[in-house]
């Protein structure tokens, strides 16, 4: 579990897709000064991009380091195959009881990537708009909601069910502390919407079940409305 509020920008130095164990690997660099890896163990769950991994190896100085494995299945829903040597990368570590949730939960599970729309200074802000590659996800994306990009818990600012994008604006700060922010129009991010949406459209789901399955479902939440009121 994360908090959407990145540590650390790193620098990929290298994506292996044939590692010794014949899959694919990725090592991150940090800079110099980086507590990151101050409390690191070989299993412990690192956020790269919003994508929950597994440190395999890792090395604590000159300088920091450490080496994840990537499945199959992450490289088809993530950009992450698409990072090389120089890329950098958002950070963050699994959250601790202790944390203060500056963001939101964020499970490291991507739903979608999306593409960069448009990019628009506004004052010292820029607005991104993002067309997601599923956009069965949009259904989750609403007005003032929490979105992760890139691993970032960031505030949907403007939403379009019907052409299919969604907006939000990085302040000054934010831009300095995020990746996305140097992305171009074209480029993706991975997302993960708000987890909280999806249980309460399974309840929903569950309720409606329960009123009978087919047809009639409006009818029949008339009828028990009106059975309580009589």
């Amino acid at each position: 579990m994360f908090t959407g509020i990145v540590e650390e920008i790193g620098v990929v130095s290298e994506l292996n897709p044939s590692d010794s164990t014949g899959g694919t690997s990725l090592t991150i660099t940090l800079p110099p000064s980086s507590q990151l890896l101050a409390d690191c163990h070989n299993g412990d769950s690192i956020s790269i991009n919003g994508v929950c991994l597994t440190v395999v190896t890792f090395r604590p100085q000159q300088p920091p380091s450490f080496t994840v494995g990537i499945a199959p299945e992450t490289l088809r829903l993530t950009n992450l195959g698409s990072l090389s040597a120089g890329s950098r990368v958002n950070l963050e570590r699994a959250v601790r009881a202790d944390t203060r949730m500056g963001g939101h939960f964020v499970q490291g599970h991507v739903d979608t990537i999306a593409e960069i729309l448009s990019k628009t200074p506004d004052g010292n802000a820029v607005t991104f708009r993002f067309r997601p590659k599923s956009r069965e996800v949009l259904k989750y994306v609403v007005y003032k909601g929490f979105i992760a990009l890139d691993g970032a818990s960031l505030t949907v600012t403007k939403v379009d069910d019907r052409e299919g994008w969604w907006e939000v604006m990085l302040i000054a700060y934010t831009q300095e502390k995020i990746v996305t922010a140097a992305k171009e129009v074209g480029d993706t991010v991975n997302v993960e919407v708000d987890m909280t949406a999806k249980y309460v459209e399974k309840s929903l789901q569950g309720y409606l079940t329960g009123l009978g399955e087919g047809g009639g479902l409006l009818e029949k939440m008339v009828e028990r409305i009106l059975g309580k009121s009589s």
